[in-house]
């Protein structure tokens, strides 16, 4: 029978996780990055490292639509106004939504 010492040994062992983490595909073809722990148990545990979080965010941004520099300025002011209090968030999102549908049509 092993002692005490011995068991908290095999015990920590197991428990620490390997020095092996595989690297998934990079966001060039669209996938998130993402690490796995290996540990000895028959558990896996995915992880983000910083890189993976910036890749995966430049990856996913630039699928997003381009705002035009107005368009961003306007609707920006009109949410700081609504965020100090100076409009009411109902007002401001009538606003918000009278101009791009009258912009909106005006492009068409």
């Amino acid at each position: 029978m092993p002692s005490a010492a011995t068991t908290k040994k095999t015990t920590a062992a197991r428990a620490r996780p390997s020095a092996k983490s595989t690297a998934q595909q990079a966001a060039t073809d669209g996938k998130l990055h993402m690490h796995s722990l290996d540990v000895h148990a028959p558990v896996h545990i995915p992880y983000f490292t910083p890189g993976d979080v910036m890749a995966n965010t430049q990856a996913m941004t630039s699928k997003l639509p381009k705002l035009p520099t107005r368009d961003l300025l306007f609707y920006g002011g009109l949410g700081t106004l609504t965020v100090a209090g100076a409009l009411d968030w109902p007002v401001a999102l009538a606003i918000g939504g009278a101009t791009a549908i009258l912009r909106r049509g005006r492009h068409e």
